[in-house]
């Protein structure tokens, strides 16, 4: 009998919690850690902030689901790792700390025999001064954020109607954040709510990005197919956001935020603020926080984790020059090489180097955003990392026969600008790979044949659909392993 161990119940995670139980015969066992009971599907949190979801419809609970499908859950917070067990024990085990309410506080030791880390991002708001939902900015990176995001923007809606003007600033709320896809959906979100309610002459809204160019979103932009002509991701951006009336600052770093204004340093090193009265920031994104030990109790985190708290893989860290960067560098196995028993998937792996190219102001300021693992990439990840683990329990040894490296799969991205089955639209965005083949695709550095780019309202339903096509799986409704992921 095997035990497999999965920290986190994000999309990644939960995706490799619910394949390994499909793959698996019952007398395995998949122990599922996560902090609370609840988890969500972040994509839709955009539409919580604007009103047109509940809460309600994009969480799953997960005790509920864990209970159904024969998987142990703990609620706890994963604090170490001991993959060499401590010497007196020398099973490899996680110690956890309980979140539940009746044992909250409570330490216990996990054991495993394969261990995936899905642990996700900290959303280290304190990396920008004045940043975060407890502060001045609000957040769509959680359910509860985004509630309290379309309170806030009720609010401002109001004041709009009584005569007063209102400025907006959407954007990213650090010189190294990513996830500038959902910023940029909930910037045209927004603006779509706006002119609905005819109140276009009381507002101002600003597109704040520390891309170099916009479009960039985390992969070096893209050129993409649209109506018959190859453009860039660049121009389409820029032509949507002028369309919604959205202005736009790029390639600016913001590093403190108070009850007035942001400020921000640009890559050419001046330094600009700009007032608001609404501002939804993303913040920069950190690990888990994860401790690494020996038997003997030494602290072997660098081991296994970079500087920025993510699990190293079998990817090439060497920190090569820009020049020298190869799409071979990116992870196929997600295996840690000092522990081939340990994966990490979705945010919780650490990329080799960022996708798009990587650049700092005179005063050295990172202004550049770090590669994007969200969504799409995720849960492809979490199910092929929990298929090769299920093979090897099977024949007893490692077996690595499926591949997810992002250099060699494509993504799709759908972002909604405003919500309604015959009202609202979206741009979509596919890109194939996903991290630049230059070496294969000398000229675009992907295939263009399935990198292609379009707005309308089919981009919207296939959204829509999507949400419920994902709730439906990762509540394991009838025949959901059957369902394209």
């Amino acid at each position: 009998m095997a035990k497999v161990v999965v920290l986190g119940a994000g999309i990644s995670g939960h995706t490799a919690a619910i394949y390994l139980r499909h793959y698996l015969s019952r007398k395995h066992q998949v122990v599922v850690i996560n902090p609370t009971r609840l988890s969500q599907f972040p994509p839709s949190n955009i539409w919580v902030a604007i009103g047109k979801m509940k809460s309600k419809h994009v969480i799953f609970d997960l005790e509920k689901i864990y209970r159904k499908n024969k998987i142990e859950f703990v609620q706890g917070r994963a604090l170490s790792i001991h993959p060499e067990g401590d010497g007196s024990e020398d099973r490899p085990f996680v110690m956890v700390e309980l979140t539940g309410e009746d044992k909250q506080g409570e330490k216990i030791n996990v054991d495993y025999d394969y261990l995936i880390n899905a642990t996700g991002p900290r959303l280290a708001f304190e990396l920008t001064e004045g940043l975060g939902p407890d502060k001045y900015t609000y957040s769509v990176c959680t359910y509860e954020h985004a509630e309290q995001t379309w309170k806030a923007l009720q609010e401002a809606f109001e004041k709009m109607k009584n005569g007063q003007k209102q400025k907006f600033v959407i954007g990213l709320g650090h010189g190294s954040a990513t996830c500038q896809g959902a910023a940029f959906e909930y910037a045209l979100n927004v603006a779509y709510e706006i002119r609905r309610r005819g109140l276009q002459d009381k507002a101002e809204i600003l597109w704040l990005s520390n891309e170099y160019e916009l479009g960039d979103f985390g992969m070096g932009g893209a050129f993409v197919r649209r109506a018959g002509y190859i453009t860039s991701t660049k121009v389409v951006t820029e032509g949507i956001l002028a369309e919604y009336g959205i202005r736009w600052i790029k390639r600016a770093g913001v590093y403190k935020v108070d009850e007035r204004k942001i400020y921000f340093e640009k890559l050419d090193g001046s330094m600009g603020e700009v007032e608001y009265d609404f501002a939804m920031l993303i913040p920069a994104f950190k690990g888990a926080g994860l401790k690494a030990y020996d038997k003997n109790g030494n602290d072997i985190t660098s081991k296994l984790f970079n500087a920025g708290g993510f699990m190293k893989v079998d990817a090439d860290y060497s920190g090569k020059p820009y020049e020298e960067w190869k799409a071979s560098d990116w992870p196929k196995y997600y295996f840690n090489p000092d522990y081939n028993n340990i994966f990490a998937v979705g945010i919780a792996f650490a990329p080799p180097h960022p996708i798009s190219k990587p650049m700092k102001s005179p005063s050295g300021r990172v202004i550049s955003p770090a590669p994007p693992r969200t969504g799409m990439p995720s849960s492809v990840i979490g199910k092929t990392v929990a298929s090769n683990v299920a093979k090897s329990i099977k024949k007893g040894k490692l077996v690595l026969e499926h591949t997810a490296s992002m250099a060699e799969m494509g993504a799709a991205c759908v972002v909604s600008a405003g919500y309604g089955f015959f009202t609202g639209a979206a741009a979509t965005l596919t890109v194939f790979p996903i991290v630049q083949d230059y070496e294969k695709y000398p000229e675009w550095g992907r295939n263009l044949s399935y990198t292609l780019g379009e707005v309308g309202l089919a981009g919207h339903w296939f959204k829509y659909m999507f949400h419920h096509l994902f709730m439906y799986i990762v509540n394991t409704r009838l025949l959901w392993w059957a369902l394209p992921l």
